[in-house]
């Protein structure tokens, strides 16, 4: 085919190269958008949620082993963790490893443990403790939490590795990650 010119065109060049533009800009945009989708989790991931799996019974029957669970690492910029938050941290005695246990001993106090019972500063009733398992037993403390640190327990007391046998019984405020809000495999359950 000739234009006005005298020169001729093809058509069907012209619409081939016109689709593989087309199909470059399509592979494009998807790239980008996969790379886009990969930094945001990325960021989610390290700045705003720690998501685990816990691979032990020591949170039973709270968090059971293999559930999946949300932990929001912005509560604690907001707050200081308290009594009964259930919190993701670095482990004292290997901070490769991610823990989860509950808050029981704030900085600056005496948490002993009789016949099971959580004492705090020497008081005269335990703690209630309706979170945990089962009746625990056991003699344990005094220990003296130092101020910047937490002391730590399971909810399953009885089977739990927490701040009675690690070597390092306290947590450092700031090798806690994350307040846990919720479980979302298998099942969905909002925790506290």
């Amino acid at each position: 085919m000739k234009d006005g010119n005298g020169k001729s065109y093809n058509y069907e060049e012209d619409d081939e190269d016109e689709k593989k533009i087309n199909v470059r800009k399509e592979i494009f945009s998807w790239i980008k958008t996969i790379l886009l989708a990969l930094v945001l989790a990325y960021c989610i991931n390290t700045f705003v949620i720690v998501n685990a799996t816990v691979p032990t019974g020591s949170m039973e029957n709270t968090i059971m082993p293999k559930d999946r669970i949300i932990a929001l690492r912005l509560a604690y910029d907001f707050g200081k963790p308290q009594r009964g938050d259930i919190a993701v941290f670095k482990y004292p005695d290997n901070e490769s490893l991610l823990y989860v246990k509950r808050v029981i001993g704030l900085p600056g106090e005496t948490v002993e443990i009789k016949d099971g019972l959580v004492y705090i500063n020497g008081a005269d009733e335990p703690l209630a403790d309706e979170y945990v398992k089962e009746t625990p037993y056991g003699d344990f403390g005094p220990y003296e939490v130092p101020e910047g640190h937490y002391f730590m327990l399971g909810d399953n007391r009885n089977e739990s590795l927490d701040s009675r046998f690690w070597i390092n019984k306290f947590v450092e405020e700031d090798k806690i990650l994350g307040k846990v809000y919720l479980k979302y495999f298998p099942g969905f359950k909002l925790l506290k």
